[in-house]
C-alpha cells in the first residue's frame, strides 16, 4: 500500500464516539466533510501531515460544535494525484471516471489530455474526452483531428456544446455519470465552470456555502470540492452518483509513477511488451524492441512514445518526498 493510502492513527477522542464521514472539500490542511445525517463541519487532521483527499471515507472525532477531527481514513479504492520532482498533490479518491474537459477554443494541450490518460490507465480508472463548445466551428476541425489519434485509441469521446446546445450536452452526459463517481480535469477556459452549473442545481449556493466553511470564501476558486448529483438520475449498485471539480491547471506530472508503470499506461504499448528481445528493455533505443518496431510500422504514434520518453525521464529523476 502506498504511502497516501495508509491510515491515520486514531488519537484520544473528546468523549464522543467517532462517526464516519465523506470528504467533500479540501483545500491545504483544511477540510468539509458530510456526516451521514447530510450535515457538513470543517474538519483537520490530527497531527501535522495532511495526506487525505476529496472522495476519502474517514473517521472523525467531534472538537467543536462546527469543528470535528479526522482521525482515520478508510482503505481506498484508488487515489489520483499529479506530482513534480518536490511535491505530490493529491486530487481525489475512490474514482470511478476521470472526465478530461477540453474545448476548440482556446486550444487545448495535449500533453495535459496524454498525461491524464496516462494516470487513469495506471491506476484503471475510465476516462472520458469532452470536447466541448463545438459551436464554435472556427477551429473544430482540428480539434477533431488532433482527437482522432485517441478515439482510434479507443477512448471514449463526447462532443459537446454546454452553452449553444444545453439540453443536448446534459441528455448526453447524464447516462455517463448517473451512478458513479466522476472527476472533471481540464485546464483554464475549458468550461468546466458551465457543464458544473448543467449537471448541478445551485451549485454556485454550494460552492459559497463550502468555501465560507474552509475559510470565509477566500479560497471559492482554488479548492477541490464535491457534488452530489440530482437523486433522480439514479444510482449503480445503490450508489448515487457525484462530481468532483478540481482547479484548474497547467500541467500534470506524473513523478510517482515507476517505468513499469508507465509502459503499461499506454494502451498500445502493452501487446508489443512481450515482443522485446529483452526482459529490461526500456522501449528507447534498445535492438529487438517491440515498441519502437511497431512505431516503425506505423502501428504506434510517435507523438505518444515522445509523451512516454518524456515522463520516464520524469520518473526517474530524485524524489525527495
Amino acid at each position: 500500500m502506498n504511502r497516501h493510502a495508509r491510515h491515520h492513527n486514531a488519537g484520544k477522542g473528546t468523549g464522543e464516539a467517532s462517526q464516519t464521514a465523506l470528504i467533500i472539500a479540501a483545500h491545504g490542511r483544511h477540510y468539509v466533510v458530510e456526516l451521514g445525517d447530510g450535515s457538513r463541519l470543517h474538519a483537520f487532521p490530527r497531527g501535522k501531515k495532511s495526506d487525505c483527499a476529496v472522495g476519502d471515507h474517514v473517521a472523525v472525532d467531534m472538537a467543536a460544535a462546527d469543528q470535528c477531527v479526522i482521525t482515520a481514513v478508510s482503505p481506498r479504492k484508488n487515489l489520483l494525484h499529479r506530482s513534480d520532482q518536490f511535491k505530490s498533490k493529491l486530487l481525489a479518491a475512490n474514482i470511478d471516471q476521470v472526465v478530461i474537459v477540453l474545448a476548440t477554443e482556446p486550444s487545448f494541450s495535449e500533453d495535459l489530455l496524454g498525461r491524464a490518460l496516462v494516470s487513469a490507465e495506471a491506476l484503471e480508472i475510465r476516462p472520458l474526452v469532452i470536447l466541448n463548445k463545438t459551436d464554435l466551428t472556427a477551429r473544430l476541425d482540428d480539434a477533431r483531428r488532433r482527437l482522432k489519434l485517441y478515439q482510434d485509441l479507443g477512448y471514449d469521446t463526447l462532443e459537446l456544446s454546454v452553452h449553444g446546445r444545453p439540453e443536448e450536452a446534459l441528455a448526453a452526459l447524464q447516462p455517463r455519470t448517473a451512478g458513479v463517481s466522476s472527476i472533471l480535469i481540464g485546464q483554464s477556459g475549458m468550461g468546466k465552470s458551465s457543464l458544473l452549473n448543467l449537471l448541478i442545481p445551485g451549485v454556485e449556493a454550494q460552492t459559497r456555502e463550502i468555501s465560507a466553511k474552509l475559510d470565509s470564501g477566500k479560497h471559492t476558486t482554488t479548492f477541490t470540492r464535491l457534488y452530489h448529483l440530482p437523486a433522480d438520475w439514479g444510482t449503480v449498485e445503490g450508489r448515487p452518483g457525484y462530481l468532483i471539480d478540481s482547479p484548474g491547471f497547467q500541467e500534470f506530472g506524473l513523478h510517482h509513477l515507476s517505468e513499469g508503470m508507465l509502459e503499461r499506461a499506454f494502451r498500445e504499448f502493452r501487446p508489443k511488451l512481450t515482443e522485446c528481445r529483452f526482459y529490461n528493455c526500456h522501449h528507447i533505443n534498445e535492438p529487438g524492441c517491440g515498441v519502437l518496431s511497431a512505431i516503425d510500422g506505423g502501428e504506434i504514434s510517435e507523438r505518444r512514445h515522445q509523451l512516454y520518453t518524456q515522463l520516464l525521464h520524469e520518473s526517474r529523476q530524485q524524489k525527495p518526498w
